[in-house]
């Protein structure tokens, strides 16, 4: 089987730049400007991040999420509590994000402490899912091994079944976390590969902004 020559695939990068002025002093802004102009390009899915956990002993995994909430608080996602990803962060409650946006050659990563959402968020978001995706997430047991996919079609079906003719509620081992803003790295393409680079590092006192070299 041929394989594509991956050593000799690149790109040149000739957007402009990203300087401090257009970054300003906090990162909440210039995130919110970023993903809103994600959206505002068509683009599949602005919404999604990758997102990476680890075990208390380092050994880390990494998925695509979609960012479902952001705010001072920082960025909230919604996922099984049970699931690989809802048990590493129970053991070690830290996280990192890359949301990328190749058109616009731009990406953004987040570092940051995870706490669950309280109930009521979680409801609320529950409720405004479709109802399959409802029933789904009563349905599945995220990322446990399963004899086939029957079993997970025989599940939907039993679950549909109890909540005909009635809301969906939602499970208490689904829900959502939260990633605090601690780390947020602004990352522009450039030419020759000197991207531009800026990092917002929370301190006791506000926001310290740092151009990192690419």
């Amino acid at each position: 089987m041929e394989t594509p020559d991956l050593a000799r695939m690149r790109e040149e990068y000739a957007r402009e730049g990203l300087d401090e002025a257009a970054a300003g002093d906090e990162p909440l802004t210039l995130l919110g400007r970023w993903l809103d102009e994600a959206v505002d390009a068509g683009l599949h899915e602005p919404n999604a991040m990758a997102l990476a956990t680890a075990t208390p002993d380092g050994l880390p995994s990494v998925r695509i999420v979609l960012l479902k909430g952001l705010d001072e608080r920082g960025l909230t996602f919604f996922t099984g509590y049970e699931s690989r990803k809802g048990a590493e962060l129970e053991a070690n409650p830290r996280a990192a994000a890359v949301m990328l946006w190749h058109p616009l050659q731009r990406q953004v990563r987040v570092e940051g402490g995870v706490t669950r959402i309280d109930d009521a968020e979680s409801d609320a978001y529950f409720d405004s899912r479709p109802r399959g995706s409802q029933i789904g997430a009563v349905a599945s047991p995220q990322s446990q091994v399963i004899a086939g996919r029957e079993v997970l079609e025989q599940r939907v079906a039993e679950v549909s079944q109890v909540f005909d003719g009635h809301d969906v509620l939602r499970p208490p081992v689904w829900g959502g976390y939260r990633i605090a803003l601690e780390s947020v790295e602004f990352w522009q393409g450039r030419q020759s590969r000197l991207h531009d680079r800026l990092r917002f590092a929370r301190t006791r006192d506000g926001w310290r902004r740092d151009r990192l070299a690419p």
